[in-house]
C-alpha cells in the first residue's frame, strides 16, 4: 500500500466519562467507513479523552510521532474541533501543514475547510517560523565569527571528525568554553557557536561545564 493512500484516524472527546466512549466508538466507526469510501488504508487509530484546549494529549502526541515515522499522508477527523480548540487547534494545524499532511473532515465531506482568518493565521505562523530560523542561523554565524576572532580553533577540536579509523570527535572543549566566556560571550552564544562547529551541546551544558571549572578552581 502506497504511503500516499495511508491514513490515520484521530478521535477525541472532552472527558473521561464512560458515556463518552459511545461517542468515540461512533467516531471511529464512521471515519473508518469514510476513509474506505475515499480509498484510504487506515494504518492506525488514535484516541483521546481530554480537553481540546491542551496539546498534552497522549493520543495526539502518539499520532504525530507515528505520522513522522511512517510518512502518513492523511488524517481523518470527525470535525475540526476534534483536533483541538483555541490556540491548540491552530498549533496542531500548523504542525500537520509542516508535515505535509492533509486533514480530511467528515463534517466537511473532504479536506478540512478553513476560514480566511485561519488561513491567514497559518501563513503568519509559517512566516514567523521562517524568520526565527533565519535569526537563529544568523546568531550561530555571529557566534562562530566572534569565537574565531577570540582564538577558537575549530580545526584543532574537530580534527577527528569523519576519521576513517572510526574515532569519535573530541568531547566538548572546556578550554574553549573558558576562553570564550572570559572574552564576554554569553552561555547561549557559546552553545550556538559550538553547535555551529559540530558539537551537540546546549546552553545548560555549557553553563554546567563552566560552573564545574570555577568550582574546581575555588576548591
Amino acid at each position: 500500500m502506497s504511503n500516499e493512500n495511508s491514513a490515520v484516524i484521530y478521535c477525541r472527546v472532552s472527558t473521561e466519562k464512560e458515556s463518552q466512549e459511545t461517542s468515540l466508538n461512533r467516531q471511529e466507526e464512521e471515519l473508518r467507513k469514510f476513509a474506505e469510501e475515499h480509498k484510504y488504508f487506515v494504518r492506525d487509530v488514535f484516541i483521546d479523552q481530554h480537553s481540546g484546549f491542551s496539546v498534552e494529549r497522549e493520543g495526539l502526541l502518539d499520532m504525530l510521532d507515528f505520522i513522522k515515522l511512517q510518512s502518513i499522508s492523511t488524517v481523518f477527523i470527525q470535525d475540526e474541533t476534534r483536533l483541538g480548540r483555541g490556540n491548540s487547534r491552530m498549533a496542531i494545524l500548523h504542525m500537520l501543514k509542516k508535515l505535509e499532511v492533509q486533514v480530511i473532515s467528515l463534517s466537511d465531506g473532504g479536506s478540512i475547510r478553513l476560514n480566511e482568518m485561519d488561513t491567514m493565521m497559518l501563513e503568519i505562523l509559517a512566516l514567523v517560523e521562517e524568520y526565527q530560523r533565519k535569526l537563529h542561523n544568523a546568531k550561530i554565524r555571529r557566534g562562530m565569527r566572534r569565537a574565531v576572532e577570540h582564538g577558537f580553533k575549530p580545526e584543532k577540536n574537530l580534527k577527528d571528525q569523519g576519521n576513517p579509523e572510526g574515532r569519535e570527535r573530541k568531547d566538548i572543549p572546556i578550554e574553549e568554553i573558558i576562553k570564550l566566556r572570559q572574552n564576554g560571550l554569553t552561555y547561549e552564544e557559546i552553545a550556538s557557536t559550538l553547535r555551529g562547529f559540530g558539537f551537540h551541546v546546549s546552553k545548560a551544558t555549557v553553563h554546567r561545564r563552566y560552573k564545574e571549572y570555577k568550582e574546581r578552581l575555588e576548591g
